[in-house]
């Protein structure tokens, strides 16, 4: 877990700092009655529900994309280590738990709970609370994937389409170019 706290800390701060600043925009609405709520709620949902749709769309693009980023890994001549492939497992538990959760919320979100009489005002508070404290954490979640899919794709440029050399090269692969660099130093000489 430290080491993948370790290996993520941008893409886990850009999430935290997306929550924390959706979270807090909306705390600054203050305290609200249960009448308010259910109002705001009834005017909330509708963009709650667009929230979670476009979240469940991006994260099986997301899992699809994955498998492409896999394909290109895998065919490349450059051996990658284990770190590389356990970043893209990292990226796809995320994401899939990202769809599943945010799937069951849009199918909650859609219950028609501010059309019903037989629920009482008081929760409505509670309700819309919840609602956005979910819609602000499903955002930094996201953000976090997409951080993290972003430098697992930098780092595929930067081993196969720039051919650098990377922290997540095997060492057979660094010995192979190091013997290649040794060879083309005596051949110059």
């Amino acid at each position: 877990m430290k080491e993948f706290l370790k290996q993520n800390k941008r893409a886990i701060y850009g999430g935290l700092i997306t929550f924390i600043f959706v979270a807090l925009s909306v705390f600054l609405l203050g305290n609200i009655s249960g009448y308010e709520a259910k109002q705001l709620l009834s005017a909330s949902l509708p963009g709650i529900n667009m929230l979670c749709n476009t979240i469940v769309l991006a994260s099986a693009t997301i899992l699809a994309l994955l498998l492409t980023l896999l394909a290109i890994s895998t065919s490349t001549k450059s051996k990658l280590k284990d770190g590389h492939y356990l970043e893209v497992l990292n990226i796809a538990k995320i994401d899939t738990s990202l769809f599943i959760v945010t799937l069951i919320l849009f199918q909650l979100f859609n219950i028609p709970i501010t059309e019903s009489d037989n629920v009482p005002t008081v929760w409505f508070t509670a309700i819309y609370w919840a609602t956005l404290f979910l819609s602000s954490l499903l955002s930094g979640v996201m953000v976090v994937v997409i951080l993290m899919l972003y430098n697992t794709v930098k780092n595929i440029i930067l081993i196969v389409g720039l051919k650098k050399d990377h922290s997540l090269l095997s060492e057979e692969q660094e010995k192979v170019k190091e013997n290649h660099e040794d060879l083309e130093d005596e051949n110059a000489s």
